[in-house]
This record gives C-alpha cells, sequence and structure tokens, in this order.
C-alpha cells in the first residue's frame, strides 16, 4: 500500500504532466483592448454576448496572463489583449481529497478544467472586501491567475478545516497566506484560527 507521502507524489507528476503554451516568455509589442469579459460566476462574454463553445473558453484560458499592472491579457507570441475581469478568471467548482488531516492533498478543478494541488505553490486565501462582509475564497492557479472557490467548493472545505493556535491575528488573514503554531511558551497571546492541510502546507480559512 502506497504512503501518504506516496499518494502526493502520484499526484504532483499527475497533475505537472499537463503542459501550457509558455505566455509568461512572450513579450509583444502590439497590444489593444477588446471586448471580452469573464463574470465572477467564470461565464465568458464577447461583445456582450456569452461565449457559448466550453472549447472556444478552454482555449483562451490558456493563454491567459495576469500582468504586474493588475489587468488581465490574452497573449500570444504576436498580440497581447486586455479583456476585463469581474472579480478572478477561474471558478473552482470541483473538490477531490487524498488521504487525511496534515498528510492530505487537496485538488480543486476549475471551470475549465484545470486541476490544482494546493498547498505552499497553489495557496488558498480567504480575503473580505469589506469588514463583516460575506467570504471570498480563492486558490491560486498559476503565475497571478487566481480561482474564486465556489460556494458549494467552500461549504466542503470547511467541513474539513481543524483549528489551530497561531500568533497571527484576524487581520492576517488573506495576506500570506501562511501561519505558524503558536510557541507553547511564548508569553504572546495567540489566537485560534480554523484552517486546512493540503501538500503538507497549513491555509488559514477563518479565526475564532
Amino acid at each position: 500500500m502506497d504512503s501518504p507521502t506516496d499518494a502526493l507524489e502520484s499526484l504532483r507528476e499527475l497533475l505537472d504532466k499537463n503542459t501550457l503554451p509558455p505566455v509568461h516568455q512572450w513579450h509583444p509589442q502590439n497590444c489593444r483592448e477588446i471586448d471580452m469579459r469573464i463574470a465572477r460566476n467564470g461565464d465568458w462574454f464577447y461583445q456582450g454576448s456569452v461565449i457559448q463553445r466550453k472549447r472556444m473558453v478552454k482555449l483562451f484560458s490558456t493563454v491567459l496572463r495576469c500582468d504586474d499592472d493588475g489587468f488581465t491579457y490574452l497573449v500570444t507570441p504576436h498580440e497581447k489583449l486586455k479583456i476585463s475581469v469581474e472579480d478572478a478568471p477561474f471558478t473552482a467548482v470541483l473538490l477531490h481529497k487524498e488521504g487525511d488531516g496534515a498528510q492530505q492533498g487537496l485538488v480543486l478543478t476549475t471551470n475549465v478544467g484545470d486541476k490544482v494541488l494546493a498547498g505552499q505553490q497553489h495557496p488558498i486565501v480567504v480575503e473580505y472586501k469589506r469588514p463583516h462582509g460575506e467570504p471570498s475564497p480563492y486558490i491560486l492557479v498559476r503565475g497571478n491567475l487566481r480561482a474564486l472557490i465556489s460556494r458549494s467548493v467552500f461549504i466542503e472545505l470547511a467541513q474539513l478545516a481543524e483549528p489551530v493556535a497561531t500568533k497571527h491575528h484576524a487581520a492576517d488573514i488573506g495576506t500570506s497566506g501562511e501561519l505558524s503554531p503558536a510557541d507553547s511558551s511564548s508569553d504572546d497571546q495567540s489566537s485560534l484560527v480554523l484552517g486546512l492541510y493540503s501538500d503538507g502546507h497549513f491555509m488559514p480559512l477563518a479565526f475564532q
């Protein structure tokens, strides 16, 4: 029987086989804006009409890039096309769990079929657009591109969460995505955070 470590390594190898165009290496001089929009629910629109062909959306998604200016582009070797994104370019719609506890691996699938192993390279973070508002959970997919985690998947993640003592405060949630357990010998006041492990990495969901 494979160990939990072997199972996680198999997951990584499987997901690494998916190759994408090297958009990070493309820096075309020609740049313009087009009337294309990705809605918060993951639907793609062109000139006001939803793009119904899923294969076309999938193709477009493989050449997405979010640059340091904060804008999202469709990038080819010859042209960079600026598009509008209401929230995140992807939506995480499915969750698969391998293993348990600190040794588990959580694979999230996006609306365009990308599979991402949550962890240090692909952290889950929870942000709040306004104080005491609804949480907006995300997972980093690649580069600066994130997926908004759907409500149903976030409920599943919350059911897997466990409490851990930490020195961090609630204001830290959604910033670095990393928390360290509190040192029991320290006099500093600690907080209790609900979070979950994936690929050996702890990620906070909410403070208590």
